[in-house]
């Protein structure tokens, strides 16, 4: 009996440490997906480094608990799965998305983005950004944008000039 105890209690200890250490956690109901498609969903998600993985709800309330992390308690009912990432914030959460709006049997439940609980439209905005690179061009884009209408400006006066020389 003693043994099954400690292995709950490393597997709580377990969740409490990705909860803590990950960016990026989503939790999803995925009753209703067959095999094949949530064979594909974790190598989707595999691909982009992040952990999909599906734990008994009351040890993952345990770990909630321990990781100050109690309000997602409310949604942890029926089967759910949970995706941590360590790296990429977005990265769940715009996979997650793309896969709901593809098979309507799976639902996101709640996140939590480093450290606090956010809603399923919080992380449905979230997906819905652009990618870094996206956002790097567009970065990019603004900061070209005054040295490209001065060179405008200084080729129209240039022009100007030359027109009134002729």
């Amino acid at each position: 009996m003693s043994t099954a105890i400690e292995k709950k209690k490393q597997i709580v200890e377990e969740i409490t440490e990705k909860f803590k250490n990950s960016v990026s956690t989503v939790v999803v109901d995925y009753r209703g997906l067959n095999v094949a498609e949530i064979t594909e969903l974790r190598k989707q998600l595999r691909e982009a480094g992040v952990e999909f993985k599906v734990y008994k709800n009351t040890l993952t309330r345990r770990a909630a608990e321990a990781a100050e992390l109690a309000e997602i308690n409310d949604v942890l009912t029926g089967p759910n799965a949970i995706a941590f990432s360590n790296d990429d914030v977005v990265a769940p959460a715009k996979i997650l998305n793309n896969f709901a709006k593809e098979n309507e049997a799976l639902e996101i439940k709640v996140g939590v983005i480093e450290g606090k609980v956010v809603s399923v439209e919080e992380i449905k905005a979230l997906a819905e950004l652009p990618s870094r690179e996206g956002l790097l061009s567009m970065l990019l884009s603004v900061l070209q944008a005054p040295i490209r209408n001065f060179a405008l400006a200084a080729k129209a006066v240039a022009e100007q000039k030359e027109e009134q020389g002729a």
